[in-house]
């Protein structure tokens, strides 16, 4: 229990960095293993979440009945079904940001529910990746270096769902359903303007493993093509036969901001940590340099994911 507290302590302490410069020290918590990156979709995903959603969704009913729609009439102009409405209302679903925005001019609320879109969007993550959700969205620069799976932020949907599906035990098909409309809200970063910087460098076997079956690795695989011709986005394979590797520590993403702070992120076997201490990040991002330089440069990589493309 102490151990959450202080997570929940931390992320906050990250979430709110634009307001407080002081990010020194360690933010270490429980995850769920290699997939703890996604959230858990759109409900709330600790208690602390949910009291949020339910005073949002209690504030919007209210605005709602004052001026006499129901929720029919509500949702036809939000574009939902009245039940899901009433979800909202009752806080068992998130509305997404644009959701509340068009609520907010619906309901000739004047800001009111504006004011909570960010306090209900993070509520979608727990406590322990909120920090780092946060960092996602504000990054100027971000640096990921994956040895396991194709980073979230570049995965397909199909490939999402393949790796939900392994989970052991088992995920009930609704949480999977959740968790997949998080990560791909997550993706949102990679079309913001301004433009992050962001780089990827994956291990050669993230990219030879048939995690979904051969047309899900199709699939990632011409994905990763698309993504790697966008000017902001580079992508680089370490291969196999590499001798020498400075991600012999496992996979990590290093997140910049734009009063130039870095942190770092790492998550192994169900636990995560975000650190903030600046040596520790900026250990980090030197060592992701090195990684950098010892992978096929970008334009080799594509060539390299074009041949393993040809060869399924």
């Amino acid at each position: 229990m102490a151990e959450r507290e202080s997570v929940g302590a931390g992320a906050e302490a990250v979430s709110g960095a634009r307001r407080n410069d002081s990010d020194v020290g360690a933010v270490v918590s429980l995850g769920d293993g290699w997939d703890n990156d996604d959230g858990a979709g759109r409900r709330p995903e600790d208690e602390a979440g949910r009291g949020v959603v339910v005073a949002f969704g209690q504030t919007m009913k209210t605005l709602r009945v004052r001026e006499g729609l129901e929720r029919e009439e509500f949702g036809r102009r939000l574009g939902y079904s009245a039940s899901t409405i009433a979800s909202f209302e009752q806080g068992r679903r998130i509305p997404s940001p644009r959701t509340i925005e068009r609520a907010d001019e619906v309901l000739g609320a004047g800001g009111l529910l504006y004011l909570w879109k960010e306090q209900v969007e993070r509520a979608q993550y727990p406590v322990f990746f909120q920090g780092m959700a946060a960092l996602e969205k504000a990054a100027m620069e971000l640096l990921a270096y994956d040895t396991l799976v194709v980073n979230g932020l570049l995965q397909t949907e199909e490939y999402m769902r393949a790796l939900l599906t392994m989970r052991r035990p088992p995920l009930k098909q609704d949480t999977i359903e959740q968790r997949v409309t998080a990560r791909l809200a997550r993706q949102e970063v990679l079309g913001r303007e301004p433009a992050p910087l962001l780089s990827f460098v994956m291990d050669e076997s993230v990219l030879r493993r048939r995690y979904g079956g051969m047309d899900v690795q199709r699939g990632q695989l011409e994905h990763l093509l698309l993504l790697g011709r966008e000017r902001n986005v580079q992508l680089q394979v370490m291969p196999l036969n590499c001798e020498e590797s400075a991600g012999v520590d496992g996979p990590f993403t290093v997140v910049i901001r734009h009063d130039g702070k870095q942190f770092v992120y790492a998550e192994a076997q169900g636990t995560s940590a975000l650190e903030t201490d600046p040596a520790s990040a900026a250990v980090a991002a030197a060592r992701y340099g090195i990684i950098r330089s010892q992978a096929l440069t970008p334009r080799e990589s594509l060539a390299f994911v074009e041949g393993l493309l040809g060869s399924l």
